[in-house]
């Protein structure tokens, strides 16, 4: 059985998503944001101390996107649920630059906007860097709506782990209230990816399982 430590709308929601999406067993395990700081004993499972965090038989994962790939491939080797494209497939380069895109280069730049726009303290926050890598985020944007202009997937024809990847960077965009600036056909396909029953039961394993575990208000985009 697979541990997934995990905190509310964290880049752990990506293998989360992935998880539910595979419909697989697994642990669920809430912390508090960030877990370094408030749950000190974690240290001990991660010395890292961040999420997402997988653990099992001889598994220990650290990266969010590596998780999708690796749950799609392990999980699903047969790809009967078509999550992951095989080499030699058509797609399948596309697949690894998607999967790996949405947490290298849409992820980061959120990180530094939400760092340096809502969870330092006021005397440390620096407006003009979360604008600018909000902006940095916006334009990236731009090569993944060119593709779903005549697309409804990134990869592939189909729904696989590299729209999971994305898919949580738009979910992350949406907390910084950016879906607004998405441009059309990447609001387009944010709206499809949240009516999928995979992303749906995602949302609801998080909240009833931070309630159960004491750690609903404690979110990794609260400010």
């Amino acid at each position: 059985m697979l541990t997934l430590y995990h905190c509310v709308n964290a880049r752990s929601f990506r293998p989360l998503w992935m998880l539910e999406e595979l419909q697989a067993p697994y642990v669920l395990r809430m912390l508090p944001f960030p877990p370094r700081a408030r749950e000190r004993s974690y240290l001990a499972i991660n010395v890292l101390g961040t999420v997402p965090f997988l653990e099992g038989d001889g598994v220990a994962m650290t990266e969010s996107a590596a998780m999708c790939q690796y749950l799609a491939e392990t999980l699903d080797p047969g790809n009967a649920r078509g999550l992951h494209v095989k080499p030699g497939e058509p797609g399948y380069a596309a697949y690894l630059n998607w999967l790996h895109h949405g947490e290298a280069t849409l992820t980061f730049p959120q990180t530094i906007a939400l760092r340096y726009g809502r969870f330092e303290p006021p005397e440390r926050q620096i407006p003009q860097a979360a604008e600018d890598y909000t902006k940095w985020f916006l334009a990236r944007l731009r090569a993944i709506d060119a593709l779903l202009t005549h697309d409804d997937h990134l990869c592939a024809g189909r729904f696989t782990g590299a729209d999971v990847s994305v898919g949580y960077a738009l979910m992350l965009g949406g907390f910084l209230g950016l879906v607004e600036r998405f441009p059309p056909a990447v609001q387009a396909y944010w709206a499809r990816l949240q009516q999928r029953d995979g992303f749906v039961r995602a949302l609801a394993a998080q909240q009833a399982a931070a309630v159960a575990q004491g750690v609903a208000a404690s979110s990794a985009t609260d400010a």
